[in-house]
């Protein structure tokens, strides 16, 4: 695989860690990811997303969930806001991603920029939360798309609940938000099971301040997701629950993996 090494453009930092880097093999595995979900045929395209990130191989059938449904709506999507955290480099606040293109073991996604909050190279130069979502943005939406990630570091709900706006009114129509989250980490199965259904709840009751900074990576922004749904009279609704345990990782150190859809009531 040859990489671009521009400085415009973010080449892969976890292909091979995190998904494959053999691009027939990417392609093949994420393929039959979709492919085994079925999405209902009258089902609306929601405005946002929750989507897990871990390697492809744990959380990936969480994931595609999401992903199968934007699949179904591909020629009206033309633009996905990435939000998810900042797991190397302290960040308060948010920050933009300064590339004009991410590049993926399948090709190039061209990025747009935004004037709602400023971009930091740093958040974004190795974080995986929003670089595993590309690949399946790939294959479910074809090429005729762009993204605009934002990582969201430690910040009040209601700011990122604003920013969640203000990116969305930018961006127009033909766009959804995908926030990318995990839940608990490395609990025993049983722990893990009872501390997620907590926080899965807290979700769809639209309670950002009972989602807890140690039950959820992404906390920041999923809190400000939650907040926004709240405020634009939108519903979380749970897609898929899962852990690492449910792909063969060890049942005493688990992950655990949501998949939401944030709809709009019907009729609205």
């Amino acid at each position: 695989m040859t990489l671009t090494t521009a400085p415009t453009v973010r080449p892969p930092a976890v292909a091979g860690r995190f998904y494959s880097a053999d691009p027939v093999r990417l392609r093949e595995e994420t393929a039959r990811s979709l492919d085994a979900v079925r999405v209902p045929d009258d089902e609306p395209l929601a405005r946002a997303y929750i989507v897990p990130h871990a390697g492809h191989h744990f959380s990936g059938a969480v994931a595609a969930e999401v992903y199968a449904r934007l699949a179904r709506h591909r020629d009206r999507i033309e633009r996905v806001i990435l939000l998810g955290p900042s797991h190397h480099h302290p960040l308060r606040g948010h920050a933009a991603a300064p590339y004009t293109a991410w590049e993926t073991p399948l090709g190039t996604v061209a990025a747009r920029a935004t004037n709602v909050v400023g971009s930091s190279l740093l958040p974004h130069a190795q974080e995986h939360s929003l670089e595993v979502q590309l690949p399946f943005l790939q294959v479910a939406l074809g090429e005729d798309f762009t993204v605009t990630p934002v990582a969201v570091g430690m910040s009040r709900t209601p700011d990122t609940a604003r920013v969640v706006t203000a990116l969305l009114a930018e961006a127009g129509e033909g766009t959804v938000l995908l926030c990318s989250t995990d839940l608990s980490h490395y609990h025993d199965l049983d722990t893990a099971r009872r501390i997620d259904a907590t926080t899965v709840e807290a979700i769809r009751g639209l309670r950002p301040r009972e989602i807890s900074t140690s039950h959820a990576c992404g906390v920041f922004a999923l809190r400000g997701t939650v907040a926004w749904a709240d405020a634009t009279g939108r519903r979380p609704r749970l897609l898929a629950l899962g852990t690492s345990a449910d792909a063969g990782g060890p049942a005493d150190r688990v992950v655990g993996y949501p998949a939401f859809a944030v709809e709009s009531p019907p009729g609205l």
